[in-house]
């Protein structure tokens, strides 16, 4: 295992009354379990993917007569009004949708006595493997918990032991004697004895609420022989639970008097197997359980169980790697260490890495290719009304998917689409009834069978463009895996729908261009609409015409579709492309504003507000490829311009990774490093989860007296890291393209462009840089080289390699299937050599 692969903490969960949040994560994309590394009394958290309540879904009455009663509003300049014309009709209406949350299934409790104060304390997560370990001594013995949640086998592992420190002097405390008395005691040190069980966790909240209570009465857990058998009864009626199995080298072994837990005794060595259920009957799932975790044999070892799991996970983990500065790679500070250098102003480039490598770990962990999508709390949340825990489409779940593709974890990104596909039936509705249009209308938020509006604000309820934004991650399934399958049955098909509702929804100007109105840049105000005192997440006024995002997604919406008709063909294909090549004429130009930055919103009546944390008009820049530095200069200068007039104070965790993966598109490496700088500073906990803020006053970051945990920061690193060594469109793939001047030397392996993978290594100092590109499919694309790598020798047995009019360092290469370039720069090559 290497040292960069590894988190260790000095100090256990310590959130007070939350210590759910500063957990260490295990999981196998089902099955989550959150170890928060007490020692006399330990908690590991059980979620799991599917299990969810307390949602409400109202029938959604017909309101598209207000879109004409909305527009004549803006027309006549009465914005306010208009803004919440369709919130209103909806409340009058009594409608009342609400989405459902995440909660946990059970708790492992775990109770062991101890005889002096700990020392040496240790709880660590080797990411390689995803097991979680919690360390200590205690007298003369080290105590060692470990814990993983197993892909092969469908269970959570977790074995307690202890060893002798041979290596350690015996607290004089412990010696009571001489000779072979010290020799009986520190035999009996060896043994273990503790009580463990399955209880239902309590609520995070100062005060339980009925629905909490009620469901608290519903759970029953009973112990019998070498079992725990729990379940509770979620608001839908049916149950949720698990079964645990104690498995015991030596000792005893016995349930309590009250009859709920299990309780061990001078055991030398203690495995802990559960398997939890969700949506059953719990007589019938407590039989089918107890009987699955009875074929484990009694001698059945832990760590053959962990090598089963880890022959699945490791692949995964290890589908792509990075190095950065090789004195990172023997790091071994612990994260509260790391973090100590993080606040003197910059994040160590060991931290900067494990980040890198921790969420793609979450990512792993927290979806797998059968289950949902990954969540903004992973499979980690610990509460029962979790804040912001649904799939947010105006930026959230976008961010957690942007990374995966270049990372070679593009097998889980079909959890995505399945998850939006079993919807479409709501997506449909909510177009007709909320807007009188054809094809699909996809609210920001949604979870599990409820895809109808529910936040009945006009900062969302108004914002149009979720199914556009969602469509250009099924294009770029497909340009990563060239499945035309795919495209034919699963991509064309929502993207076709997402269409048709501007079809309808757009209307013609009289300068002839498009307005689309009501139109939402989220989640932000034009400034002539915020009162003086306006708070952070506050939205008093965000209706406007011709948000500068709402036209991109538009713009690309089409040209992706156009792209993917001329590959599949078929009756009528070519009148779509005339009728959608007539559309895009009309999608009106970008506006410049009076500082000489892309203006937010296209129309001038609505003034730029740069006091918020949202980027959506940048997306044309990023996560988009419409605008580059080479196919559009001036407009380039103008993004640019609109990055660095938003202010710091008022960024988020995520929209402080959003902004560096932003400034690592403009080529600026050390401004992205910085974001991350900052979020490492602001928004991160002990245990690497990432906030949605700061809120301790810092002045970093937006400052509100709650921090929810949001992982799509954690995502968002992963990406921002990944832009700065690597970008990828359809046409041009750039080799450290805005390489941080901290980051002197570098490998990386396994990373993917469209058509094939890239492996890459530098050093700045020596001047080296090596690059090899192999196709997996026809590849004809610009390679982009460093520009201190201008003197580089290019090859490759049947490539095609010819100089490019975009200047010194591009290059258009065509590489057939299985053919390799090689990039060679070193300090004795003299002049460029091209030529295959």
């Amino acid at each position: 295992m290497s040292q960069e692969n590894l988190l260790t903490m000095r100090y256990p969960a310590s959130w007070w009354r939350n210590m759910w949040r500063e957990a260490l994560p295990s999981g196998n994309g089902i099955v989550g379990a959150s170890v928060f590394g007490g020692v006399q009394e330990e908690t590991v958290l059980l979620n799991h993917e599917g299990l969810w309540h307390w949602g409400r879904k109202d029938p959604l009455p017909d309101v598209s007569m207000t879109l004409a009663e909305t527009r004549t509003l803006m027309d006549e300049g009465h914005y306010m009004e208009a803004s919440w014309n369709l919130a209103n009709a909806l409340r009058e209406r009594g409608y009342g949708t609400r989405l459902a949350s995440r909660f946990p299934l059970a708790a492992i409790k775990l109770f062991m006595p101890s005889t002096r104060a700990f020392r040496r304390y240790r709880r660590s997560l080797n990411m390689e493997t995803g097991e979680v370990s919690v360390g200590w001594t205690d007298g003369p013995n080290r105590y060692v918990r470990r814990l993983f949640v197993s892909r092969a086998d469908g269970a959570v592992v977790y074995e307690i032991g202890s060893e002798e420190c041979v290596n350690e002097e015996i607290h004089p405390g412990d010696r009571k004697g001489t000779g072979k008395h010290i020799e009986d005691q520190a035999g009996a040190f060896h043994c273990i004895s503790g009580e463990i069980g399955l209880t239902l966790y309590p609520s995070d909240r100062w005060g339980d609420t009925p629905e909490f209570r009620e469901l608290a009465e519903s759970v029953v857990t009973s112990a019998k022989g070498a079992y725990i058998r729990y379940a509770g009864r979620n608001d839908d009626g049916t149950d949720f639970g698990a079964v645990l199995r104690l498995i015991c080298e030596g000792g005893s072994l016995q349930s309590t008097k009250e009859g709920t837990m299990l309780n061990f005794t001078k055991a030398r060595r203690v495995l802990v197997l559960v398997k939890v259920f969700i949506r059953g009957k719990r007589e019938q799932e407590w039989e089918q359980l107890e009987h699955e975790l009875k074929t484990f044999p009694e001698t059945c070892e832990y760590d053959l169980l962990l090598k089963r799991h880890t022959e699945l996970h490791g692949p995964l983990f290890h589908s792509a790697s990075l190095e950065l500065n090789t004195a990172s790679r023997e790091d071994v500070r612990s994260n509260e260490e790391l973090m100590l250098e993080a606040y003197e102003g910059e994040a160590p480039v060991s931290l900067v890495r494990k980040m890198w490598a921790y969420g793609r770990y979450l990512f792993i962990s927290g979806t797998a290719a059968e289950s949902g999508p990954f969540g903004l709390y992973g499979l980690w949340g610990g509460d029962y009304r979790l804040v912001w825990c649904h799939h947010m489409a105006n930026e959230n779940i976008q961010m957690m998917y942007w990374h995966a593709h270049v990372g070679a974890l593009g097998e889980l990104v079909p959890p995505l689409f399945r998850y939006y596909g079993s919807l479409m039936g709501d997506f449909r509705g909510n177009a007709r009834k909320l807007y009188g249009c054809r094809g699909i209308y996809i609210p920001a938020g949604t979870t599990p069978g409820i895809g109808t509006p529910n936040q009945i604000v006009p900062v969302i309820l108004n914002w149009t463009g979720a199914a556009g934004w969602l469509a250009r991650h099924y294009y770029e399934h497909f340009l990563y895996t060239g499945d035309i399958r795919f495209l034919r049955e699963e991509a064309l098909p929502f993207m076709r729908e997402a269409l048709q509702f501007y079809e309808d929804f757009a209307v013609v100007g009289e300068d002839g261009s498009y307005r689309l109105y009501p139109s939402v840049s989220p989640e932000n105000t034009p400034l002539n609409f915020m009162p003086e005192d306006g708070k952070q997440l506050a939205h008093p006024m965000p209706t406007t015409v011709n948000a500068a995002m709402d036209i991109a997604i538009m713009k690309e919406l089409l040209t992706h579709l156009i792209e993917a008709n001329r590959l599949v063909g078929g009756p009528g294909s070519k009148d779509e492309e005339e009728r959608w090549k007539r559309m895009f004429e009309r999608i009106p130009s970008y506006r410049t504003n009076e500082d000489g930055a892309l203006a937010e919103w296209l129309d001038p009546k609505f003034k730029d507000r740069y006091d918020h944390r949202h980027l959506s008009h940048i997306y044309p820049l990023f996560p988009g490829d419409e605008v580059t530095r080479e196919s559009a200069p001036e407009l380039y200068v103008a993004f640019e311009k609109a990055v660095r007039l938003r202010r710091l104070g008022a960024q988020s965790g995520w929209s402080l990774a959003h902004m560096a993966s932003i400034y690592a598109r403009l080529g600026e490496g050390d401004s992205a490093l910085e974001c991350l700088d900052t979020l490492a500073q602001s928004c991160l906990l002990p245990n690497l989860f990432t906030l949605h803020n700061d809120w301790r006053g810092m002045g970093i970051c937006m400052d509100m007296p709650a921090a929810p945990i949001q992982l799509d920061a954690n995502m968002g690193w992963v990406n921002a890291v990944q832009e700065m060594l690597l970008q990828v469109s359809p046409d041009m793939v750039k080799l450290l393209p805005a390489l941080p001047e901290r980051w002197r030397i570098g490998r990386l392996s396994g990373w993917r462009f469209h058509t094939g993978r890239i492996t890459m290594e530098w050093n700045r100092d020596a001047g080296m840089f090596h690059a090899k590109l192999e196709a997996e499919r026809e590849t004809n694309i610009l390679v982009s080289l460093p520009p201190w790598a201008g003197k580089s020798s290019m090859s490759g047995q049947g490539a095609s390699i010819q100089p490019s009019t975009l200047g010194p360092l591009f290059y258009a290469v065509r590489l057939g299937p299985g053919t390799q370039l090689s990039i060679h720069c070193s300090p004795q090559v003299d002049g460029d050599v091209i030529g295959p």
